[in-house]
């Protein structure tokens, strides 16, 4: 039943496809944002019933299910907790290999910010170091509005 496939050679025609679309990142989302863009300030969101201050800001906790909406200032300095190395070229990737990843465990928050780091080299990132955020200057409403984390001078 499956000779013909045999006798097939196969054909790959390699391309990109562009999808336009514009996703929402609701109303919690949008807040953390915009006191990004608008005045270079990091918020998470404090659980009432756990203590818990998420980053980025939630609307449920996740180990009670209670409503959030207590909006709490958070960093700007951190502690990174882990991070990666990406050694590898894609027009895909945010910076010019070498760089990392970190997740950034910021100041007065109990959960983690993935973020890239730089201003520091490879070999002296280190678990437990402290990192501020790098602002940009023309910011536009998205996580890329601080545009890494350095170590703290």
């Amino acid at each position: 039943m499956n000779k013909w496939l045999e006798t097939v050679e196969p054909l790959v025609y390699e391309s990109r496809i562009k999808v336009p679309y514009t996703w929402s990142v609701g109303e919690v989302g949008s807040r953390f944002l915009i006191e990004l863009r608008d005045h270079k300030k990091i918020y998470g969101t404090r659980c009432p019933k756990c203590n818990i201050v998420y980053l980025p800001p939630r609307k449920t906790c996740s180990q009670c299910f209670f409503n959030l909406d207590e909006w709490v200032e958070v960093g700007p300095q951190g502690t990174l907790i882990t991070y990666t190395l990406v050694h590898y070229e894609s027009s895909m990737m945010p910076m010019k290999s070498p760089f990392a990843y970190g997740i950034i465990l910021l100041d007065k928050a109990n959960t983690g910010l993935v973020h890239l780091l730089d201003e520091v080299k490879s070999e002296e990132i280190k678990t437990g170091m402290r990192v501020e955020p790098v602002f940009k200057d023309e910011r536009t409403g998205d996580i890329m509005d601080i545009r890494y984390f350095r170590p703290v001078r």
